[in-house]
């Protein structure tokens, strides 16, 4: 704890031979001493202290030095508190959400670190920092030579924590946070999500008292905005997603296997990560008319290196959803042949999953992103292929719910069926609903001249 109530004695000389001068003070309630071998050092000791109460600075309750002292005199490694730091967001924290911390905590005591003589390269450093020191699943395990003799060096040069409390040291590092690896600027979104990695870390710290406050708060830097709107040239048509559909299709037993794939993310605004947890016992497929979904999970690809498990995706709730919340999505009949076909000629997984990669396991993005570059190769034009449009498989998702809001279903229900808020919805599909204005207001038109009374005489 810490107190402003500090009262600083007089130097008393006591009758001892070895350190004869003692400088008493006292902190709330609890009093503090020092002795020393002459007087001119007790005067020095007690105006060090007399200039810290003068400046308003707090003490510490147990230690009785100012707190400025006890962050000096505990100079905790940024290596170390970054390392600590890591390791206590690893058991809560999604396997993806493991990566970005250990990316973003890399990019950090890179930028910390001194350049210059002796400084191991920048490739074998990053992967020293990325893969060993920041990836608490691998605590207890032995890195390659080259990483150990570079995180020696990290452990020997990184500055402490206290160091970080300059605004020109942390804009060094937000504008390293700022770079992809090639020197060009990287995504809003990416900062974004790098700085905020920081400013819990250096949080941390301030809680741990390594810190007077966070110098994130001191520093003026512009972040770019993200964008945050759908680009319209990216949906495809109805026409165009069944082109595109059917060019799937058309790849043979791979191709035949990824159509209802991607069905799914057309025609019911699923996220890739959940198709590939679709099970047959989630499918509610009638004969005619319209079927159901009952989505409970996903399963989005990671690395092994940062799941449990060290399997290559991890088994996750909804995305914004409590575990073990459920998301029906009603499908259209076109939907429903497609799976009930897919069922009838390709059967499940061993799990009863729909979809599975070529050699077992989870479809991953490089085998449906592959057929789907051939798909839209084939269905598109040339200057299609070059334009925006679906260039990737996630567009589909953004086709289905921009022909949702365009078909007059309701911003509640499309943001149920998608699995988003309404807030979201009404920001990034902004473009969409705006196309919509003179469609609602004729409606409103319409409805008022409905209830209007009639002019007197008529």
């Amino acid at each position: 704890m810490h107190s402003y109530d500090v009262r600083i004695w007089s130097i008393r000389k006591r009758s001892s031979k070895a350190a004869p001068f003692q400088l008493r003070w006292l902190v709330g309630r609890e009093e503090f001493q020092e002795k020393f071998t002459t007087k001119t050092l007790a005067d020095s000791r007690r105006s060090e202290l007399l200039s810290a109460a003068r400046k308003g600075e707090p003490f510490d309750t147990e230690t009785g030095l100012p707190v400025s002292e006890v962050r000096e005199r505990n100079r905790t490694s940024w290596y170390a508190h970054a390392r600590a730091h890591a390791a206590r967001k690893w058991p809560t924290a999604a396997a993806k959400h493991r990566a970005s911390i250990a990316e973003s905590l890399t990019i950090a005591t890179m930028a910390l670190c001194p350049s210059g003589k002796g400084r191991p390269a920048d490739d074998v450093l990053r992967r020293a920092l990325y893969q060993w020191a920041f990836n608490a699943g691998r605590d207890g395990q032995e890195p390659p030579e080259g990483e150990a003799k570079a995180l020696a060096w990290v452990e020997r040069n990184a500055p402490a924590v206290v160091d970080l409390d300059n605004a020109r040291r942390v804009r060094t590092v937000l504008e390293h946070l700022a770079k992809r690896q090639d020197g060009k600027a990287a995504a809003a979104n990416t900062f974004r999500r790098r700085r905020a990695v920081l400013s819990n870390c250096l949080r941390l710290a301030v809680e741990h008292e390594l810190l007077p406050g966070n110098p994130l708060h001191r520093v003026h830097w512009e972040t770019p905005k993200a964008v945050e709107e759908l680009d319209v040239r990216s949906v495809a048509t109805p026409a165009q997603a069944r082109a595109l559909l059917d060019a799937v299709r058309a790849q043979g037993d791979r191709g035949a296997h990824l159509v209802a794939f991607f069905a799914c993310i057309y025609y019911a605004a699923m996220r890739p990560e959940e198709v590939s947890m679709l099970s047959a016992d989630q499918c509610e497929l009638p004969e005619k008319g319209w079927g159901r979904l009952l989505l409970a999970g996903a399963r989005p690809q990671v690395g092994s290196a940062w799941t449990d498990d060290g399997k290559p995706y991890e088994e996750r709730q909804l995305k914004h959803r409590a575990r073990r919340a459920v998301r029906p999505v009603p499908i259209p009949p076109v939907l429903v042949a497609i799976l009930r076909t897919h069922l009838d000629t390709l059967g499940v997984t061993p799990e009863g999953r729909l979809f599975s990669a070529v050699r077992g396991g989870p479809v991953r993005s490089q085998e449906y992103g592959a057929a789907w570059k051939e798909a839209r190769r084939k269905a598109l034009t040339p200057a299609q292929v070059a334009s925006p449009l679906a260039a990737i498989p996630y567009d589909l998702r953004h086709a289905c719910v921009s022909f949702w809001l365009r078909s007059g279903v309701s911003l509640a229900e499309t943001a149920r069926r998608a699995g988003q808020s309404v807030a979201v919805l009404q920001r990034y599909y902004a473009k969409v609903l705006d196309g919509e204005e003179a469609k609602m207001n004729a409606l409103i038109e319409r409805g008022l001249a409905e209830h209007e009374e009639p002019a007197e005489g008529a």
